[in-house]
């Protein structure tokens, strides 16, 4: 007999039908069934060399997707970042060819960038203009510049210091692009989890009225995360240009919308206010992971676009359908 008129009940256990609900444990599982997957099929894919090299594949757009995660969390987007690095570069590119020492040319790179984004910040928080539509006329302007500067040449004869990071490893093993991006990651990751700078970003981007009535300087931080992405776009410049040798035209060509694909991927809500730093990470690697198969496998480019869009709506599509049926 109960001595209680109500009973409380046990928490209940983990569910895989919620757990498939959340972002981070799908990609999870997606990247576990593309490693699986590409080692059963590809028999060179599991070879630690090949591995090492495929993380050069999506390096330097990871590094861009980082703060343009937190740039979608506040309700804000740049579509100008590949404009930004290819002009990053041509500055380089410029001031190596003036005699600028090597180690000058990494500042360069990120001061362009960090120019370019508080270009895109000061029209979008001082004018009230809408970044998609900024960002769309100012990679116009400058990749425009880029190419006017470049004309139908390239620079190249770039100095060893710029090769050794956009091509070297760490102990003969691990690329540095990787580690830097890893430590890029883990930066991100602490100042939006884990401090009170991140903590307004989610604010600003769940409701940006309520966030400036409650003391936050919303076009401050609007401003700041502009300004951010384009530094990152600068140091992905240098570390792209130094991978590849030169500065052509056509460098970063179209990168923005699979940057911008591993953002959304990651869980990013491109309404504002919901994303992980994890869950963009994991999409990094997955879709890293499954282009690198294909590419090993041979398949063509245009197979691997279908692929990718596939799997970005079924990535999108599988949580909601889950969670709708939970309730």
């Amino acid at each position: 007999m109960s001595s209680s008129r109500y009973i409380i009940a046990d928490r209940p256990g983990l569910r895989i039908r919620t757990a498939l609900g959340r972002r981070e444990c799908l990609l999870a599982l997606l990247l576990l069934a593309a490693f699986i997957a590409n080692g059963i099929l590809l028999p060179t894919f599991l070879d630690l060399d090949n591995l090492a090299d495929g993380t050069f594949n999506f390096s330097e757009k990871a590094l861009i997707a980082l703060p343009m995660a937190l740039l979608i969390i506040c309700r804000e987007i740049d579509i100008s970042v590949s404009g930004i690095l290819a002009l990053s570069s041509v500055a380089m590119g410029l001031a190596n060819a003036n005699g600028a020492p090597p180690e000058a040319l990494l500042p360069i790179a990120i001061a362009t960038g960090t120019a370019c984004g508080c270009l895109n910040g000061v029209m979008v928080t001082r004018f009230g203009l809408p970044s998609i539509v900024v960002t769309i006329g100012t990679v116009s302007l400058f990749r425009g510049l880029a190419s006017v500067v470049l004309g139908d040449q390239a620079y190249t004869g770039y100095p060893q210091l710029m090769a050794d990071w956009g091509q070297g490893y760490f102990f003969d093993a691990v690329p540095r692009e990787f580690v830097i991006l890893l430590g890029c990651a883990a930066l991100f990751a602490v100042v939006l989890h884990a401090t009170s700078w991140g903590r307004r970003i989610y604010a600003i981007g769940n409701n940006p009225v309520a966030a400036r009535f409650s003391g936050i300087a919303v076009d401050r931080y609007r401003l700041a995360l502009f300004m951010l992405t384009g530094a990152m776009a600068g140091l992905a410049g240098y570390l792209l240009t130094g991978r590849i040798g030169s500065t052509r035209p056509n460098i970063a060509m179209g990168w923005e919308l699979e940057i911008i694909t591993m953002v959304i991927l990651g869980g990013v809500s491109i309404a504002g206010g919901a994303g992980t730093i994890a869950g963009v990470m994991l999409a990094v690697l997955t879709l890293g992971t499954v282009t690198y198969g294909l590419s090993l496998a041979n398949v063509p480019g245009i197979y691997m676009t279908i692929v990718i869009g596939v799997l970005l709506l079924a990535t999108i599509a599988l949580p909601r359908l889950l969670r709708g049926r939970t309730k």
